[in-house]
């Protein structure tokens, strides 16, 4: 009998039964796929959901680990662009600010290594986005977070499903969803220092006699004029030039055809450009305090351009009531050059001078001076011109079977993946008068500072069996990846080479109903996360291994009004592996700090007021917190005077992994207007695995990035009123007190938060 699937049809209870039909997407190993028991008479409706790692809400009740989700209300309450402001309310979450605009996120997951997102698995749609994920996941690529409908954090014994960097989590960003009916949507808002953002898409999913085809095409646009001033010199006036400008559109079809079994195919192509007048440069401390809007004039030449093609072919098939197949094909293009100041040449008395120690005062001062355009020099500028390629494909396969009062729900999956980077890099010089004009330039030869390419190909194993009895629900999973990695100097043939690697993980998670109400949850999960090829083939480095555990407890009642969830964790590093620097300093590749743990505490709450006394608006507040000890177990293997992570001794924390953080709110929605209150705390950070206040390495020699951050609070207020249906005006502001603080030591010295933002806009939905 020919089966008729109705995408609208919504069922979340948990699986009961053996007759079921498919309600998720899986694929690309990260879907979860629902299966909620139904009537005879209604078996041929399910909702056909997005891509998730998490899940809808009962699947999160559901998971051993940690799930949590920022949702489009969420995101939109605020007018969150900056994934680092989206994160706060998720504990076990930490970040490391660089530009304050969060385009380019350092985001650690439960103590991991903050340096550009690269332990922890990224992904959008299902999709991974890292440039390339296993042989530069360090890079320069996060998409605007602005866009998303909503964005999923997965920590904890779920992960043997995700690879390849799960010693920390999953951070997976959902795009905007093809509608079931006609709708258009408008959003536009302007703010202090030039902000200004629109964001619009139109979709709809028709029935036609070959079957049913949805669409959406969406457009995302956002330009800001900065909020930083680079010294002015003789021949240089566009002081106030350090902004940036972004561009992503996207289109997503898809296609139910009217045939026996049921399938489902979605095509999504999306585009993404960045130019941005970023530096690497920071400020000296004094400079800081007196400005910490200032940038030296030295880094007026610092632009980074972006630019990325990205797409997916997704198939999905349900055989029969209890299996569904999910393959996936995606392809990523990404190409960038971030042209910056590298480091000084001809200081007089010095010579060559590394930025970090020039920021600090090394040598009387010499290098500063140079920097702020008040002494001759010779300024080289780096292009750090790389491309990046992705390709692979995924098949995913769920089953559901019951063995006598056991239910099963087995997902196995498949994937082959290449990925590859592309460096040609060249260096420049800019020759600098006493006074600051520039009166010479060589453009130096492409390829000179820099000329290699690295590249993986790999093969994914995974399999995960949710096993429910009675009141237990038991999740074993396992992975395998087999890596062949291949390092190829054009300067140096002698460091070129291949190499292959085996990864294993898996993990234990249980969960106890002890109530309709209370939850018990536990796990174990070993983890992995591999080198890049050039650490591999040059350093024989090995992948970094970890062991978690977790224990906790949810509760849900008064009929939804009020939620919590504690979570204590556990995870134990074995060869941590580090960026030996960032910024242009150091050898340039990975390195192990030695073995680490990071201990902690997670809590979130949620209590609406309003619904919990029938009040007839809504009332919610939400509360986060989260404590971490995370400290070396070992002293750091690293004595390069270079990296941060050198001189560690056992006991002292990990680099900018704050003890405490915590988020608060509330908002008073009623059905014309709301407003939206949220404060946020972050510790501080030591800035080195050497715990240093003074800015100082490991050998003594000044260095900008040695010392510590500031502790800060952070508060946002916002409102909206509703003029009519579909029309909806908007205004609030960001960093309400103004504070100013210490954000990050990286890459070349004290960098700081944005400072107060306030904004104004409508929104159009019909």
């Amino acid at each position: 009998m020919k089966k008729q699937i109705d995408r609208r049809a919504v069922n979340t209870r948990p699986l009961t039964g053996r007759s079921l039909l498919v309600k998720s997407l899986a694929c690309l190993g990260i879907c979860m796929a629902t299966t909620p028991a139904m009537a005879e008479e209604a078996a041929a409706k399910v909702k056909l959901a997005p891509v998730t790692v998490v899940g809808e809400h009962q699947e999160r009740l559901e998971r051993p680990g940690s799930a949590h989700v920022v949702t489009e209300q969420e995101l939109r309450a605020q007018n969150y662009d900056n994934i680092d402001q989206a994160l706060r309310r998720v504990p076990g979450v930490y970040f490391r600010q660089e530009d304050g605009f969060g385009l380019f996120p350092n985001i650690s997951l439960r103590g991991t290594d903050t340096t550009r997102s690269a332990k922890i698995t990224v992904m959008e749609d299902g999709v991974m986005i890292a440039p390339a994920p296993y042989s530069a996941p360090a890079a320069y690529f996060s998409p605007a977070t602005g866009r998303m409908s909503s964005i999923e954090v997965l920590k904890g014994s779920s992960q043997v499903k995700y690879g390849p960097h799960i010693t920390g989590g999953v951070l997976n960003y959902q795009s905007t969803q093809i509608p079931l009916k006609q709708r258009a949507y408008l959003r536009s808002t302007y703010g202090e220092f030039g902000d200004f953002r629109a964001h619009g898409f139109v979709g709809n999913t028709l029935d036609t006699e070959w079957g049913r085809f949805g669409y959406v095409l969406e457009g995302y646009f956002r330009r800001n004029d900065g909020f930083k001033e680079i010294d002015k010199t003789p021949d240089f006036r566009n002081s106030g030039d350090t902004g940036f400008t972004r561009f992503e559109p996207m289109v997503k079809l898809s296609f139910e055809p009217k045939t026996d079994l049921y399938q489902h195919f979605e095509f999504k192509f999306g585009y993404s450009s960045i130019d941005a007048d970023e530096t690497y440069l920071g400020l000296a401390d004094a400079d800081f305090r007196n400005n910490p809007y200032r940038r030296y004039a030295a880094s007026r030449f610092d632009n980074i351009t972006t630019e990325q093609f990205r797409g997916h072919l997704r198939h999905f098939i349900a055989p029969t009531d209890n299996l569904d197949v999910t393959t996936t094909f995606y392809y990523t293009e990404f190409s960038r050059n971030w042209q910056k100041l590298h480091d000084l040449r001809n200081v007089p008395g010095v010579g060559n001078m590394n930025l970090s120690r020039a920021v600090a005062g090394a040598n009387g001062g010499a290098g500063l001076a140079c920097l702020k355009g008040d002494l001759d020099c010779t300024l080289r500028v780096r292009n750090n011109n790389r491309d990046y390629m992705t390709q692979g494909v995924e098949s995913v396969a769920n089953y559901r079977f019951d063995t006598g009062q056991i239910a099963h729900h087995i997902t196995g999956g498949v994937r082959y993946h290449y990925d590859e980077e592309r460096r040609f890099q060249r260096d420049e010089l800019f020759f600098q008068a006493a006074n600051g004009t520039i009166f010479d330039h060589n453009p130096g030869q492409p390829g000179d500072a820099g000329n290699r390419k690295d590249s993986v190909d790999a093969l994914a194993f995974h399999m995960q069996d949710r096993i429910r009895w009675g009141r237990w629900q038991f999740i074993p999973g396992i992975r395998y990846e087999r890596l062949w990695l291949n390092h190829k100097n054009f300067d140096n043939q002698a460091n070129s080479g291949r190499a292959s690697l085996d990864l294993f993980a898996g993990g234990l998670g249980v969960v106890y109903d002890l109530s309709e109400e209370w939850k018990l949850i536990g796990g174990a999960h070993r983890g992995f996360s591999p080198p890049n090829p050039t650490s591999v083939v040059v350093n024989k480095l090995k992948e970094e291994t970890s062991t978690g555990f977790e224990w906790g407890a949810r509760y849900l009642g008064m009929n939804g009004a009020l939620s919590a969830e504690a979570i204590g964790f556990l995870t134990l590093f074995d060869d941590l592996i580090v960026v030996d620097n960032i910024g242009g300093t150091g050898t340039g590749m990975a390195d192990n700090l030695g073995k680490a743990q990071s201990l902690g505490l997670e809590f979130s709450t949620t209590f609406d007021a309003g619904m919990a006394n029938n009040w007839g608006f809504s009332n919610p507040y939400f509360f986060t917190f989260t404590y971490t000890d995370a400290t070396q177990r070992s002293n750091a293997r690293s004595t390069n005077p270079e990296s941060i992570f050198s001189f560690g001794e056992k006991g002292n924390k990990i680099p900018y992994i704050p003890e405490y953080q915590l988020t608060t709110g509330t908002s008073i929605e009623f059905a014309e207007w709301a407003f939206n209150f949220t404060a946020s705390y972050i510790g501080a950070t030591y800035t080195s695995a050497s715990n240093v206040t003074a800015q100082v390495d490991g050998d003594g020699n000044p260095d900008a990035r040695f010392g510590k951050t500031d502790s800060y609070w952070l508060l946002d207020m916002s409102a909206h009123y509703q003029v009519k249906r579909g029309v909806r005006i908007l205004a609030g502001v960001h960093n309400l007190l103004d504070e100013k603080y210490i954000s990050s030591r990286q890459p070349h010295g004290p960098r700081p938060g944005a400072p107060r933002m306030a904004y104004a806009g409508f929104e159009l939905n019909f």
